[in-house]
């Protein structure tokens, strides 16, 4: 599925397109950085609209009040951080809630959050967070460790509650608040993702009285009660979510007094929008096509803003669905359970093409799993493993797996003709050309394929009915998350329910290196366990990786003044790990930067100060520092 689409990091929001960022897609860091110390970084600033078509300044007619409105062509899957998986949705809770740790957005180590400090034992089992004292929920209330503690568990202890970020804890043994400013979690085995637990902090006093997580949806009392920059105060399905300037937050109140995510029908919608200046930003679903983004070049007072993304575009088989107990389910085709069957299919598609006539040069030829954005665990795959374009191979593995031809069609050794549906979103203009490539490559081998386009594709996906699907992901900094969601132990408890696992892949081998990766606290070490998975996952066949989008957005300069990009080198807005692009947008008339530290616009702005200290662990003088990332392959 895809994360931006998926319901929730990358970032499958799980219906395909998510940001599990997505979780988000969906986040750990790649090194685990043990920081302490009050926060530091640049950040730029600024987004606004108003919600009148006037694309003047960003201001409503009541009062003056600052709005900045985004233009997405996708839904809200739920506004529970229990259950939400898409990318939009994810992006929200970061805004309303707070995370133990955040992300530096200039180079992804983590800085504070919640937490203001952390640090393992000698034995790395045991974890104690100092948290923050400045920080209060929305009502009034103190947030404290305890608040912090009743998440952990409830995830822990709540299939429902599991649903989304439920891979964070699973290695989890107990959580406590021994006082209102100390958090310690105690763990089964080693984890090297402490410090990037992607998991939002709710009010104890607020979710304590909730009965059945797997149903609450959070979307029924207004505001609702949370600790971030932007408080949530309404919402109408496949309309728009409110949310208003939390003036209290710690690290200084937003300048925009609202910031309101507007759902159109489609991305052509969304950017005709612009263009009136209805709203101040649209990053399409997630990215603008490379028409829309021509067409908005040169228009006045509109910037398109591209970078390396942090998504991944890829073809997904459907390897059997199945239940963590093994039972079996759905309608794949068993012919898709030959790997020699799956690697043909991807040898007759030619990325080249996709890239250049698609992408119109928007994107990266995918390679391995995880984005070159993300340096330190990029892999590709060497000359002899590789599966470049070649038609003739195809033909011959599928000859190999007994499939061949007779007449104009792939005939198996039942007789029956090899042909294949694909799940694609409707509202993906990349989906639907793509399907017409893979129509036209694949039949010439004799496969027909039928392109299933669904405006909720979600749902023959979990029942497992269907055989490939466009798929994408927005991948963390530590990629922890997006290796989670293929391990047996993300399957569904039950046939058809909604749950972690992106592609019900379930392996011993892929498991155990998961296992792995998760203890190995060597930097190196570990992005070298991460790169076998990536080699596994690309030889099996079953996630096949076809390209790396750019990022590609825009915006109207005539209702924002500067906007913060992660990385700020080169990077994108929407769907950022943290909310730095919205809690420091600045609107088009204000007279100083982001929460007025005053000098020039622009990619200038917000200083904030993050004091990173960096602990040494255990004998051997064990460094879990994150080294910081300064090329544009090392980039978020």
């Amino acid at each position: 599925m895809d994360t931006q689409d998926q319901p929730k990091k990358a970032q499958r929001a799980h219906a395909p397109l998510f940001s599990r960022s997505p979780r988000r897609a969906p986040r750990r860091t790649p090194r685990v950085l043990l920081a302490a110390g009050a926060a530091a970084f640049t950040l730029t600033a600024g987004l606004a609209t108003p919600l009148n078509p006037a694309p003047q300044e960003a201001k409503a007619a009541d009062g003056g009040k600052k709005v900045l409105t985004v233009a997405l062509a996708q839904s809200v899957d739920s506004l529970s951080p229990f259950l939400a998986q898409r990318l939009v949705s994810t992006s929200i809770h970061r805004m309303m809630y707070e995370y133990l740790t955040n992300y530096d957005p200039n180079d992804n180590h983590a800085v504070p959050g919640f937490a203001t400090a952390w640090k393992p034992s000698a034995d790395k089992l045991t974890w104690t967070y100092t948290i923050r004292s400045d920080s209060k929920w929305s009502d009034g209330q103190q947030a404290t460790a305890a608040d912090a503690a009743f998440t952990f568990n409830k995830i822990m202890t709540d299939e429902g509650a599991a649903t989304a970020n439920g891979s964070f804890v699973s290695n989890f043994k107990k959580v406590t608040a021994p006082s209102p400013t100390q958090l310690v979690i105690e763990l089964k085995k080693p984890q090297a993702t402490m410090a990037a637990l992607d998991v939002p902090i709710v009010p104890e006093h607020i979710w304590k009285d909730v009965k059945d997580f797997s149903k609450f949806n959070n979307d029924k009392t207004f505001p609702v009660v949370g600790n971030g920059p932007f408080v949530l105060t309404d919402y109408k399905v496949d309309q728009y979510v409110k949310l208003k300037a939390n003036k209290s937050f710690w690290r200084g109140a937003p300048k925009f007094d609202e910031v309101v995510f507007k759902t159109y029908k489609d991305q052509d919608a969304a950017v005709a929008a612009l263009r009136k200046g209805e709203v101040s930003f649209v990053a399409g679903s997630p990215a603008l096509t490379p028409a829309q983004a021509a067409s908005l070049q040169g228009e006045k007072n509109i910037k398109v803003n591209e970078g390396p993304g942090r998504r991944f575009f890829a073809l997904a088989t459907n390897p059997g669905a199945q239940t963590k107990d093994g039972k079996k389910f759905g309608n794949g085709n068993k012919a898709l359970l030959d790997q020699k069957v799956r690697q043909a299919l991807f040898m007759a598609v030619d990325r080249k093409t996709i890239v250049d006539k698609v992408f119109q040069g928007h994107a990266v030829e995918g390679e391995g799993y995880i984005p070159p954005r993300f340096g330190d665990y990029f892999w590709k795959p060497s000359g002899s493993q590789a599966l470049g374009y070649d038609p003739t191979r195809a033909g011959k593995l599928l000859d190999e797996a007994g499939y061949r031809m007779k007449g104009s069609e792939r005939v198996g050794k039942d007789g029956k003709p090899l042909n294949l549906r694909i799940l694609c979103h409707a509202t993906d203009p990349n989906d639907k050309a793509i399907g017409k490539y893979l129509k036209e490559w694949w039949g010439k081998l004799g496969i027909g394929l039928k392109v299933d386009c669904l405006d909720d594709v979600s749902v023959p996906w979990y029942a497992g009915e269907y055989d490939l699907a466009f798929d994408g992901w927005s991948v963390n900094p530590d990629p922890d998350f997006v290796l989670g969601i293929h391990t047996c132990a993300a399957l569904p408890v039950k046939a058809k329910e909604t749950a972690q696992t992106d592609n019900f892949i379930c392996d011993k081998t892929f498991d155990g290196l998961y296992k792995k990766q998760l203890a190995e606290y060597d930097p190196a070490k570990r992005a070298g366990i991460v790169k076998q998975m990536e080699s596994w996952l690309y030889d099996s066949g079953y996630m096949n990786v076809i390209a790396y989008p750019n990022a590609v957005e825009a915006y109207r300069t005539d209702q924002i003044k500067s906007i913060r990009t992660m990385p700020t080198a080169a990077g994108n807005i929407y769907g950022q790990d943290g909310y730095w692009s919205w809690w420091s947008a600045v609107p088009a008339d204000s007279t100083s930067d982001s929460n007025g530290t005053g000098g020039g616009s622009g990619s200038t702005g917000v200083i904030i100060g993050i004091v990173a200290a960096v602990v040494v662990l255990g004998g051997g003088g064990l460094l879990l520092a994150r080294r910081r990332r300064t090329t544009a392959d090392e980039r978020e």
